[in-house]
């Protein structure tokens, strides 16, 4: 008892904790698991075992596999389908999104879903000027709804399935899921479109570049630096634009239009001046080489145009003589299907097969990915680090201790007990409404694995005793498992686009509320319309 009263007051302090925004999220998710160690509700490796989990690692693998995508401008390129497709309106691109994801995740998994589309939706957000958080948290609740369309959606159609035919019933098919599915599917789109632009929040996030694309870039260094036509970006070549500091090795530098600097590296194409004229400088006089060309004295807060190969540029905008006004690695970002595109796709292609063929488990599929993306030189070994999100994969692996906390101690059995002794037994409708609020309340703090797996005996039992079919209680129960909306730490998913979007504990109920009562009456309603009781 003393264990299962820990418990309690460990979750009660992490969510408050999780709900203030005042402490780093990694850090309340390393709390906890020092918490149940120093309870006594763990043992040491018990509470550090997050930490060695698949889960954690499959997702560190995927942001990079996702950044992949994204540096060799793969996003870029399917961010423009997706924005021709749908404008942009955040209604269309949010249908669009759902319906991809859903399809994805039907055949992979809910994860490496959204690990997979989470630069693409970022992306598309910029082009059409939205805030990446109106479009994370559907991307996410899109995915869990694709999650029910066949057999290999989540582990948690398996287990429901053996459960079912273990009691005495029949297995379920493995496109049979999509019956509760696509309906779900369609609820959740059209509730997110619908709702989706007053309880989702607008917040910016500095990580993200809303840039237009390389047209506009393009047509402002055209017009600003009077450049003639000609190609600025390509899958090889950038166009990039320096500033020069005071202290700048270049300045009093004589420069002219088509001269090599940085080790004969890049092209200076145009210069303009501090205060926004084409000239040399504070003089503004503009002098003529032997040649006749245009020739410039560069001197403090001049601005130069130079064209080059991405990694000069990469490296030239990193030296403390220039300072770049945009990014090399945001413009080349943006170049549709670039350098490594194909082997960035050949890769994803690859780990899509593994995971959906089974030959390995999913974190070996994953690991194997992100190894293949330093191998075949996509990304460096220090770009492959920068592209997981630590604080992410250390909030994953920081919670599942509390899971095994719960199911060890009796404190989710506790929980059941007390609220099926408040329903009873009389209506099959009402004992299944008290088995879905259950699992949902259950499914929002501990994953939705371990979870289902606490349900099942409960949820067959109680069919026994009343003499019902059990598949009606285990698809239920697949509902309300996948309904994980309340919280960032619900699911992995949810608390992958945490950072992205910006979000903060509190932003994902909003939304999450109305699709909870959507699916509850789905398990409740309409299950027992397909699978009689």
């Amino acid at each position: 008892m003393e264990a299962q009263i820990a418990v309690f007051v460990i979750l009660a302090v992490a969510l408050a904790a999780f709900a203030s925004n005042r402490i780093p999220l990694a850090v309340v998710a390393g709390g906890v698991s020092l918490l149940l160690f120093l309870s006594g509700v763990l043992t040491l490796p018990e509470a550090l075992a997050g930490f060695s989990d698949p889960t954690p690692i499959l997702i560190a693998a995927l942001f990079v596999v996702g950044d992949a995508l994204d540096a060799t401008g793969v996003t870029a390129w399917a961010a423009r389908r997706v924005t021709d497709l749908a404008g942009s309106r955040r209604g269309r691109i949010t249908v669009v999104i759902s319906l991809v994801v859903a399809v994805i995740t039907a055949f992979i998994s809910i994860n490496g879903a959204v690990a997979a589309l989470l630069p693409l939706v970022v992306v598309v957000a910029g082009h059409a000027r939205i805030a990446p958080s109106r479009l994370l948290i559907p991307l996410a609740f899109a995915a869990h709804a694709g999650s029910l369309l066949t057999l290999t959606g989540t582990p948690v159609n398996i287990l429901v399935s053996d459960a079912a035919a273990g009691a005495g019933a029949r297995p379920f098919h493995f496109f049979e899921f999509a019956l509760v599915g696509l309906p779900l599917l369609a609820l959740t789109m059209a509730t997110s479109a619908a709702l989706g632009g007053r309880l989702l929040p607008e917040r910016a996030v500095g990580s993200v570049d809303p840039s237009s694309g390389h047209a506009d870039e393009a047509a402002w260094m055209r017009e600003n630096y009077g450049l003639a036509t000609g190609p600025l970006f390509t899958a090889d070549e950038g166009t990039v634009e320096v500033m020069l500091p005071p202290r700048s090795r270049y300045v009093g530098r004589h420069v002219h239009p088509g001269m090599r600097i940085f080790r004969d590296e890049l092209v200076v194409l145009s210069v303009r001046s501090s205060d926004g004229h084409q000239g040399s400088g504070a003089e503004e006089i503009e002098s003529r080489d032997a040649r006749g060309d245009r020739a410039w004295d560069l001197c403090p807060g001049d601005s130069m145009l130079v064209q080059g190969p991405w990694d000069a540029l990469e490296r030239f905008a990193a030296a403390p003589e220039v300072v770049a006004v945009t990014e090399p690695q945001s413009l080349r970002r943006a170049v549709p299907l670039g350098r490594g595109a194909r082997r960035s796709l050949a890769i994803l292609i690859g780990m899509v097969l593994l995971l959906v063929t089974g030959l390995v488990p999913a974190v070996v599929a994953g690991l194997l990915a992100a190894g293949a993306v330093v191998l075949s030189q996509v990304l460096s070994v220090r770009d492959a680090f920068r592209a997981v999100h630590w604080s992410t994969v250390v909030l994953i692996a920081g919670m599942i201790p509390l899971s095994t906390a719960f199911l060890q101690t009796g404190a989710a059995q506790l929980v059941a007990d007390g609220v099926l002794s408040v329903v009873g037994t009389t209506s099959p409708h009402l004992v299944l409404l008290g088995l879905a609020i259950i699992t949902l309340a259950l499914g929002q703090v501990i994953a939705n694995v371990p979870t289902v797996l606490l349900m099942i005996p409960i949820s067959l039992s109680t069919a026994a005793s009343l003499g019902l079919s059990p598949l009606p209680f285990m698809m239920s129960l697949t509902v309300m498992g996948a309904a994980a909306f309340f919280t960032p730490i619900a699911t992995p998913a949810n608390t992958m686009i945490l950072e992205p979007g910006g979000y903060r504990f509190g932003d994902y109920w909003r939304l999450g509320l109305p699709l909870a009562v959507v699916w509850t009456a789905v398990a409740v309603l309409y299950v027992p319309l397909i699978w009689p009781f």
